[in-house]
């Protein structure tokens, strides 16, 4: 049963735009999001790093070109940019805590890639999502590329994730196919959430049934 849906693609392909788009779709019918995306940060027109955002604005540093990662000395670096694993976490994994404590229905996590996967609790937190049984993942995956990150290669090989593979031609008509996934994957955790009920509600009625038949049988045993 499908679950969750992922979209992969070439950097810069517009994963993230059809991420948000898909979430305002979403949200528009009704359901409560929450999560985050990675959004580029730019100056005088170049690309300096990335920022993590959350769905409700909230911003906090990812990386940025040749400064240190903050992460007790420990320097974490993908290429020319170094991480910011402190502000990455604090920002990203209150969401995930949130979330699981909370009634969130769909939970975004743009992406699952190099930077992010320095931080082991990041790692944690996304396979007890996905292992979860309240709420879909709407995320991204980069493609393939040089030694394979396991998380990633995790997400490719479950039977309940869906993968939108995002190209220039067809990031523009993709859309539809996307939020209809989406939507299965909440249905079927509603229909989770309504066998669960069921199966309380039949267990509340047999101990009211047997606590019934006691009552009527203890006073046999002292006439």
């Amino acid at each position: 049963m499908m679950k969750h849906v992922f979209l992969t693609g070439v950097p810069g392909v517009g994963k993230t735009t059809l991420v948000k788009k898909v979430c305002d779709a979403v949200v528009s019918g009704g359901v409560s999001v929450s999560g985050f995306y990675t959004e580029e940060v730019r100056e005088r027109g170049r690309r300096v790093g990335f920022d993590v955002v959350t769905l409700t604005g909230d911003r906090g540093r990812l990386s940025r070109i040749g400064t240190q990662s903050a992460a007790g000395g420990r320097e974490c670096r993908v290429g020319q940019y170094a991480v910011d694993l402190q502000s990455f976490e604090s920002l990203a994994l209150p969401l995930f805590r949130n979330m699981r404590e909370g009634s969130k229905r769909l939970f975004v996590i743009d992406e699952i890639g190099k930077m992010e996967l320095f931080s082991q609790a990041f790692i944690r937190a996304v396979r007890q999502t996905l292992d979860a049984s309240s709420c879909s993942v709407l995320g991204t995956i980069p493609v393939p590329k040089g030694k394979p990150l396991a998380l990633v290669e995790e997400v490719r090989s479950r039977q309940d994730v869906k993968i939108f593979m995002i190209t220039k031609e067809n990031r523009d008509v993709i859309f539809d196919d996307i939020v209809s996934a989406v939507q299965e994957c909440l249905k079927s955790f509603e229909g989770e959430g309504l066998q669960r009920a069921r199966q309380i509600e039949k267990g509340i009625v047999g101990r009211a049934v047997a606590i019934r038949g006691l009552v009527r049988v203890t006073p046999l045993l002292f006439s």
